[in-house]
């Protein structure tokens, strides 16, 4: 018989396992910020770079660190996270002792409720924990673009003593009200921590990463548990600090983006088709994963022009595509023209159109002699805090019918038809979001 490391062994039922550290993705969130894009989905699932979902993101990192022992916490719009997460096959995450689980909140037998803050949702599934009895635990946010080795920062938090050690990056001092600050000192030891101070005594802003030794999480949570919207910011870690764990910060100044709003969600696209690009997704040694359907291979009709752009398996491209990133099974028309656009997987575009600055979801289906993003910008009408930045946002299975123009800071959701734009046109600005949508 084979006798298993101590490290991999405690017992559960007549099975023996442990694992040094588990993670605990927080997945649940429905970023508004991202308009229609997250009308039907969790902000997770949002596809990304032509082939990925922002979950794709740290669960690879997940498994490049050597952590197969993922819970995942679903709340908002959960089915296309989890029909996309599955079983954990394409992160090698499906193992028969640990591997990926999704947890959305359930019905208790004393009583029910959802995840009422980030905190809260660990809290409720500390029973998934004890299960592993980890040394540690790290809590992983689903909606960041980045590339990080937990195991690296595993280690400082041992080498430093910590019970609690907290990832943070510097960000311009102006911008530090927006984040959680950590004060450190020399050796990275938190001599303070602020949320969102108005006057910021640092730019060392978290990340929403943190390693806990699980004992020291434990004991908090169920200390805190009381606290209506339990944070991870608000009372989670002020509670750490009062009690005086040792707490130390891990300083990353890697690529790290948060795509919460539909400007930085285009941008973070943008900048995947540089010349030299920040976020580099062809590293070998660090794979991003996916999960992947059959499709055949892209096509680029001899007539169709592609400049700097990524171009999803199983597209068709007959017409012009430049400085765009094109999901997989996108049918761009003849004599259609694209630039500076987001369009996703399944659209279609149709022919002689022209495409400016667009974020177009999937399954859309836009008609011959279309122009969107091509008239004066103005202001949108309805949410101008979301759609900006003279962009145009079509929600998902949207229907754009022929011959119309849409203007820029728009936004379409919904099976459209051609009485629903007066003289062919939704000027800038403009909302139409369909009932039901």
């Amino acid at each position: 018989m084979r006798i298993l490391p101590i490290e991999l062994c405690i017992i559960r039922g007549d099975k023996m396992i442990k694992k040094e550290m588990i993670a605990m993705l927080l997945a649940g969130g429905q970023g508004s910020r991202l308009g229609v894009l997250t009308s039907k989905m969790a902000k997770p699932a949002v596809s990304f770079g032509g082939k990925y979902r922002i979950i794709d993101f740290p669960l690879s990192n997940c498994i490049n660190s050597g952590i197969d022992t993922v819970g995942v916490l679903t709340q908002y719009q959960p089915l296309k996270l989890n029909t996309h997460i599955g079983i954990g096959i394409p992160w090698d995450l499906d193992r028969n002792i640990g591997g990926v689980t999704v947890l959305p909140p359930y019905e208790k037998s004393g009583n029910s409720e959802w995840y009422t803050g980030t905190a809260n949702a660990i809290y409720q599934n500390l029973e998934y924990m004890e299960n592993y009895n980890p040394d540690y635990v790290l809590i992983l946010s689903g909606d960041h673009i980045y590339k990080m080795d937990y195991e690296v920062m595993l280690d400082f938090h041992k080498e430093s003593g910590a019970e609690v050690t907290i990832a943070s990056m510097p960000v311009p001092l102006e911008e530090a009200s927006r984040f959680g600050i950590v004060i450190a000192d020399d050796k990275k030891k938190i001599t303070d921590f602020e949320e969102k101070p108005e006057n910021p005594r640092s730019n060392l802003a978290s990340m929403g990463i943190y390693i806990f030794n699980w004992k020291t999480l434990k004991e908090a949570l169920i200390a805190k548990a009381d606290q209506p919207a339990l944070d991870f910011g608000k009372h989670v870690i002020p509670y750490c600090f009062e009690k005086g764990a040792p707490m130390y910060t891990y300083e990353f100044n890697g690529y790290w983006k948060d795509v919460g709003t539909l400007s930085s969600y285009w941008e973070a696209n943008m900048e995947l088709i540089d010349i030299v690009p920040e976020f580099n997704l062809y590293e070998e040694y660090w794979k991003i994963y996916t999960k992947s359907d059959i499709l055949p291979p892209q096509y680029i009709a001899s007539d169709s022009v592609v400049e700097r752009s990524i171009i999803g398996e199983g597209s068709e491209i007959y017409g012009q595509v430049y400085n765009s990133v094109i999901g997989c099974g996108v049918v761009i028309g003849e004599g259609t023209v694209v630039r500076n656009s987001i369009i996703m997987n399944q659209t279609q575009v149709g022919s002689n159109c022209i495409v400016e600055k667009a974020i177009i979801d999937e399954y859309v289906q836009i008609g011959d002699n279309v122009e969107l993003g091509t008239m004066e910008e103005k202001e949108n009408d309805t949410k101008p805090g979301i759609y900006n930045h003279g962009l145009v946002t079509i929600g998902e299975k949207s229907i754009i019918p022929s011959d119309v123009k849409i203007g820029k800071n728009s936004v379409v959701s919904g099976e459209t038809d051609s009485n629903d734009y007066p003289d062919g046109i939704l000027d800038s600005g403009k909302t139409l979001i369909k009932a039901g949508e």
